[in-house]
């Protein structure tokens, strides 16, 4: 078996401690195998543990059809994916033969692989790459944009660097606007640590940015997940789960390990929570998985919707 890269240590090492309609291109919703035409909040999966096996890049296109097939039979509604798959000439045609051929939609995708949006000199780069990855993203029906800013290795953004990022979020937020897909803030621990002073100092700039958090990274960077929804439950519209024990090592499948889910997913129906999820399973180096993966995803998607009731 191939190593399992750390999940997303390209970024920073961790520390420890709207209604929906699935929609999808053309007609292929109604006739979905297994699938509910309409679904409150539709259970997606972040295809990370696939990328994990292509550094640096993290793109897994080699094995999308492995990705598509997993999924499908796992009984998950949708695919989000990462920028790296929408950057090959052909990823359109590619990733629509999968959605018809596996009835399983590309629900949206995560971005900021490598980027420093609080960097004035990449702003140029990073804009012409949202110009060709965006659009892209619309031709196969993905409807959700999670966006990771960027950490700093050395000390705290500035607040010259804060206004830098907000300036360039607003432009990547319009670009989707542009092509109706939904912008949201994706968290790692960066944005959350040292009392979320990056992403409160994006949200002083853009108070009405939508936010799209990793249960897990709020976790590991010291924020409880519960105080978190209670505090930005309106603004919330997706969501990364995601499973550890008490020692912070990633579990298998979400409902192993030793994460508090039901305290969330009270928080989450107290606030009317109408968004869509996402699971995201993340493995150790060198683990050495006891089930298949499609067995995993399988597990983890009936311990969510038995937990939150979705």
């Amino acid at each position: 078996m191939e190593k399992k890269i750390d999940r997303r240590s390209f970024v920073q090492k961790s520390s420890l401690g709207s209604t929906g309609m699935l929609l999808v291109p053309g007609n292929l919703l109604s006739s979905f195998k297994g699938h509910k035409t309409q679904i409150e909040i539709p259970i997606n999966a972040h295809l990370w543990i696939y990328a994990s096996r292509f550094p640096p890049d993290w793109d897994c296109t080699p094995v999308l059809d492995t990705v598509f097939s997993d999924l499908s039979y796992a009984g998950i509604h949708g695919v989000e994916i990462m920028e790296g798959q929408l950057r090959h000439d052909d990823s359109v045609e590619r990733l629509n033969r999968l959605i018809e051929k596996y009835e399983l939609p590309v629900s949206g995708s995560s971005y900021g692989v490598g980027f420093k949006m609080w960097d004035v000199a990449q702003h140029k780069t990073i804009m012409e790459d949202i110009k060709t990855v965006v659009p892209r993203l619309a031709q196969v029906g993905g409807k959700t944009f999670g966006i990771s800013v960027g950490g700093k290795k050395d000390g705290l953004k500035t607040e010259m660097e804060l206004d830098a990022q907000a300036a360039l979020l607003k432009k990547v937020r319009f670009v989707c606007e542009d092509n109706g897909i939904e912008a949201n803030l994706h968290n790692h621990t960066y944005e959350v640590e040292n009392d979320m002073h990056d992403l409160r100092g994006t949200l002083t700039r853009i108070p009405d940015f939508k936010l799209g958090p990793d249960l897990n990274w709020l976790i590991r960077g010291g924020v409880d997940p519960v105080d978190f929804i209670n505090a930005y439950g309106p603004q919330i519209v997706y969501l990364h789960i995601r499973d550890q024990y008490k020692d912070g090592t990633w579990s298998e499948y979400v409902g192993q390990g030793d994460t508090d889910f039901k305290p969330i997913a009270a928080a989450l129906k107290a606030q009317n929570f109408e968004g869509k999820t996402a699971i995201e399973l993340a493995f150790p180096n060198d683990f050495i998985p006891k089930n298949e993966l499609k067995e995993d995803w399988k597990v983890s998607r009936e311990f969510v919707e038995k937990t939150f009731g979705w």
